[in-house]
């Protein structure tokens, strides 16, 4: 197709004869007929035509070069908005930081708060997971751990002196007239295993008398050291029972634990600052009135020794578990209200805004190592509970080593 028989197909389409019109056809016609060519059979014998575009026009040209002009245009209007934005910035945060260093700082005054001496609080010492008469060797758990008869009278003792020193700091500045100590079990680790009674360094029922002398003990060594009263709530645990399997409703009544608790209450049923609650089931409760602006409100604590609380290991530790059991207890209508769970069973101590579960005296033994637990040193648990506040108000451990 010429030239001349483009314009003329043009003009019969009514369209505008333009040079880049015309060039445009005659492209796509040449396109056309090397496309055609293509498709027709080529003889061995026949040459490939090659067909070459034509060179762009003038005006080609001249509109290539006006559209990359107009692309370039709109990309260095985005980035100069894009500076200007970021410039007006970077102005407002440097006007601040020279706000900041100009200004004259002005303290004020913090009064140092003193006792008022009408705020009282309850002191809890936890007691549990003894196990006082197994027996663990350093190289069984990778030299991290000792335990024997002696290095129990050891930590016993300090548990009692550490409760007795936190709770003498803390009624500094408050009446603390009373301990709860509470006893929550395991005291013994029993022949429920074979290991352990293989390797034990006492009977069960020995075992049993060394926990109760200790304990006993510890109790004459808080009516000496301090003026408070004792409230000792008192719970089995699962490894004091003479069954080799747990039972449920029967638990008391296999337990040597129980009968540890009914000497101990016995030996100072005489002694007026002495109260005993003896749990005749899993669970037992402490109310603690409350004081001041929380007058007629009361502090509602949940003890058991924990061994109902269904943990199967996994990297989220007990927390789930437990918060699930507490939520589940939590429907009994005389309980919605429980303020704090407390228990042990787990050998770690936890300080949870809904419970605290106490750690060990015996500490990292061959059992942990075999389950991978973590590392814990041996100790157990102190806290504060404000009258006041109606609320837990200090939580540490009593390290015993």
């Amino acid at each position: 197709m010429t030239r001349q028989q483009v314009t003329e197909h043009l003009k019969k389409k009514g369209k505008k004869i333009t040079e880049a019109a015309i060039q445009h056809a005659l492209d796509r016609a040449n396109a056309k007929k090397a496309v055609t060519s293509a498709a027709t059979p080529v003889q061995k014998s026949a040459r490939v035509v090659v067909v070459k575009p034509e060179p762009l026009s003038s005006a080609q040209r001249l509109d290539l070069e006006m559209s990359k002009l107009n692309a370039k245009r709109d990309d260095s209007a985005k980035l100069l908005k894009e500076s200007m934005e970021r410039q007006h910035f970077l102005e407002k945060e440097n006007a601040a930081l020279l706000e900041i260093q100009g200004r004259e700082i002005e303290p004020f005054t913090i009064e140092p708060k003193k006792g008022s001496g009408t705020s009282e609080a309850i002191a809890f010492m936890i007691a549990s997971d003894w196990h006082n008469e197994e027996r663990v060797d350093r190289g069984q758990v990778s030299d991290l751990n000792e335990y024997n008869l002696e290095i129990f009278s050891q930590r016993a003792k300090k548990f009692f002196s550490g409760g007795q020193r936190l709770w003498d700091i803390m009624r500094r500045d408050q009446s603390v007239p009373t301990i709860v100590l509470g006893l929550l079990g395991d005291f013994i680790t029993g022949d429920i295993h074979e290991d352990s009674s293989e390797t034990n360094h006492l009977l069960p029922v020995f075992a049993a008398e060394n926990a109760q002398d200790h304990i006993a003990s510890g109790i004459e060594f808080l009516l000496e050291n301090t003026d408070a009263e004792l409230v000792i709530p008192c719970h089995t645990g699962n490894h004091g029972r003479t069954t080799k399997q747990q039972r449920i409703a029967t638990e008391q009544g296999h337990s040597l634990e129980r009968m540890l608790y009914k000497g101990l209450a016995m030996k100072f049923s005489n002694d007026p600052r002495v109260n005993f609650q003896i749990a005749d089931g899993y669970h037992s409760f402490l109310r603690i009135p409350g004081m001041g602006k929380n007058e007629g409100n009361e502090f509602l604590i949940r003890l058991h020794h924990g061994h109902h609380i269904s943990y199967g290991g996994g990297v989220g530790g007990i927390t789930i578990p437990v918060l699930k059991a507490i939520s589940n207890w939590n429907t009994q209508s005389q309980y919605r209200n429980v303020n704090l769970d407390i228990f042990g069973h787990f050998h770690q101590y936890i300080n949870y805004g809904s419970f605290v579960c106490n750690g060990s005296l015996i500490g990292y033994n061959a059992y942990a190592n075999s389950i991978k637990a973590s590392y814990e040193r041996p100790q157990q648990a102190f806290f504060m509970v404000s009258r006041k506040e109606m609320a837990k108000t200090m939580s540490t451990p009593i390290f015993v080593e």
